[in-house]
């Protein structure tokens, strides 16, 4: 959103519309300051400067900037934009005397340079911006004149003319392709005195004379290092005590237009490079109650340990832990907040046991006993019976857990459980005559729900461990296959096996996003064919696109009651799985047949009447050498 955009956001608010406006115009003729316009005469005395001959008119420095840049405009903008072939937007042209041979040879080039872009809506824009990124970098090492830093400067004035499809995509394009650029010595002149040209530049910006979002200009000052000498040198040509003071309290006006226009990243970026005193607490509440979190940070940090302790404080209130924590320590302030980091320790526990990461969690938490107690009291609370006895063996916790009152445990006892579905029995499958019999059951069903486990891999940036098991379960028994087992023993058979369930026209296959569980298992075993194809496949998350939670989530909205996940990320591939691990998993598929019951208007359990979703265009089928499903 640009300046005079934001500025004038809030229709409703006519008293800022009216105010500011008068206030860019004051700042507008000849950037006066409180004393007025210097005249010809002081800039003269002080030193002459570019700056200083340019026109203060809109359209007298459009002029300039376009006679100035015309020539970079043409090896640059137009080279480095998609040919017309691929955009039929026309590129802005101007008449360019005096082109030779050699002009052409170049443009030439350059487009055979970016022959390999892909047309638009051809492929994302990431690879597109680097390409051409590594062709301006190309042009502004060859040093255009009078330097890569001031070129880039007068190149800015004229971008916005391209239109803002392309104005903040190619900013941002030149601006980061000058960082290479700072560490070469034979450019250091052009960048101080590009600096000046620079600063100029962002006065304009800040005048709305040039068209530039408010990301391209904090860019800006970072990238030409700007700092208050600067603009008080575009403003005053002049970088005395007395005109750097003015400079800043021109830039105070601006920093009011922003923070009343809402734009507080901005303004907090002015304030922290040009150390303006313009604001107090209440600044940082309006800050925190707008989620400006990273700019409120910016801001307390700016005016001192005393606001950066109202911060933190301010973040306990909301819960903000983490960020609380981490401020605590970056600003040793261990002694005014010394409960946090236990606090934020014990938040990080509790977010890890909600997510079954149960292992990491040990690993977070072995290092402290406190820590560790409250880790079993998570457990007890989820109902994970087996992980406290696991845990109180491994680190002589029972006495804890004696000295716990009933009253203080609330295990979680409104959840589904095998029990209240009436599944019949359980059965474990990890040998071929076991495999045939179970296979020989599924096909006489017609509907059936799928699931598959894995031990989970906490490296970041690791591939995903080989799919363990795989649970296909009807409304009254569940078989668990022991995929590492079977898979060793005669992939043969176990491919054949599964290929009559998975390409079975005469089996409804429900799921819950089982896209990606076959996936997993076509990347855990590609030799299977079995996994690559199928027919008469519903996933259920896709009929339930606005629930969330999950297919707990989903089973309590339908069935009145969640699914315990606390096993979820155990140790899929330890043998034998214990017994809560087999429930949990024959748990998981028996469910979707309950679900879809639902969905058909049969209801078998929990809620009285039905739920009636069509389901039926949803049914999808991938036969051999189809690279899309097909849709019923």
């Amino acid at each position: 959103m640009q300046f005079t955009r934001k500025i004038n956001q809030d229709k409703n608010k006519t008293k800022k519309r009216k105010k500011i406006p008068g206030l860019l115009q004051t700042l507008k003729k000849g950037r006066a300051g409180p004393e007025g316009p210097k005249t010809e005469e002081h800039r003269r005395a002080n030193g002459s400067s570019k700056l200083a001959k340019a026109p203060t008119t809109t359209s007298g420095r459009v002029v300039v900037a376009a006679a100035v840049v015309r020539e970079a405009y043409y090896s640059v903008v137009h080279e480095f934009l998609p040919s017309p072939t691929h955009n039929p937007r026309k590129t802005p042209s101007f008449p360019l005397p005096g082109r030779d041979s050699h002009r052409k040879r170049e443009r030439l080039r350059g487009e055979e340079d970016l022959a390999g872009i892909p047309a638009p809506g051809t492929d994302k824009a990431t690879p597109k911006f680097k390409i051409l990124r590594l062709e301006v970098k190309r042009a502004l090492h060859n040093a255009p004149q009078p330097g890569p830093f001031t070129y880039v400067v007068q190149c800015m004035y004229i971008v916005p003319l391209l239109g803002q499809t392309y104005a903040e995509g190619f900013s941002h394009m030149l601006i980061s392709s000058l960082r290479h650029l700072k560490s070469v010595e034979s450019v250091q002149k052009d960048f101080l005195e590009a600096k000046h040209l620079a600063a100029q530049l962002i006065l304009d910006i800040l005048a709305s004379i040039v068209p530039h979002e408010e990301r391209i200009l904090v860019k800006l000052l970072e990238a030409f290092d700007i700092e208050l000498r600067d603009m008080a040198h575009a403003l005053y040509c002049s970088e005395s005590d007395e005109d750097i003071v003015k400079a800043r309290e021109h830039l105070k006006q601006y920093v009011q237009c922003l923070m009343e226009s809402e734009s507080y990243a901005t303004a907090v970026n002015l304030i922290t490079r040009f150390s303006i005193q313009c604001c107090d607490e209440s600044f940082l509440t309006k800050l925190i109650e707008g989620n400006h979190f990273e700019a409120a940070e910016k801001w307390a940090v700016f005016m001192g340990k005393e606001m950066i302790s109202l911060i933190v404080q301010k973040y306990l209130d909301i819960k903000k832990l983490k960020s609380a924590n981490e401020l605590i320590i970056q600003h040793d302030l261990t002694k005014e907040f010394p409960d946090v980091n236990y606090l934020y320790k014990e938040s990080v526990l509790k977010k890890l046991a909600e997510k079954g990461c149960w292992d990491i969690a040990e690993v977070r938490a072995k290092k402290e006993t406190k820590l560790m107690e409250y880790l079993v009291y998570l457990a007890m609370e989820a109902g994970y019976m087996e992980k406290v006895e696991e845990l109180c063996r491994r680190y002589s916790l029972e006495g804890y857990v004696n000295s716990l009152v009933p009253e203080e445990i609330c295990c979680g006892s409104d959840y589904l459980d095998l029990k209240t579905l009436i599944l019949e029995d359980i059965i474990w499958v990890d040998e071929i005559n076991g495999l045939l019999n179970a296979i020989s059951y599924i096909e006489a069903c017609k509907i059936i729900g799928v699931d598959c486990e894995w031990k989970p891999n906490f490296e970041k940036g690791s591939k995903p461990n080989k799919v363990s098991i795989i649970q296909i379960a009807s409304d009254k028994k569940a078989f668990i296959f022991d995929l590492i087992k079977l898979y060793e023993d005669d992939p043969k058979v176990l491919d054949s096996c599964f290929r009559r369930i998975m390409c079975s026209s005469n089996i409804l296959k429900l799921g819950y996003n089982l896209q990606c569980d076959l996936h997993q298992l076509s990347q855990s075993y590609g030799e299977l064919k079995c996994f690559q194809c199928y027919e008469m496949l519903l996933d259920i998350q896709k009929l339930f696109k606005g629930a969330t939670g999950g297919l707990s989530g989903l089973s309590k909205k339908i069935l009145g009651a969640g699914l315990n996940k606390t096993r979820r990320n155990s140790n899929w591939e330890q043998r034998p799985l214990t017994q809560n691990q087999k429930e949990y998993a024959a748990l998981d598929a028996v469910v979707l047949v309950h679900i879809f019951h639902h969905v058909k208007g049969q209801p078998q359990f929990g809620v009285t009447e039905g739920c009636k979703v069509e389901w039926k265009s949803h049914i999808v089928s991938r036969v051999k050498n189809s690279r899309s499903p097909l849709r019923f």
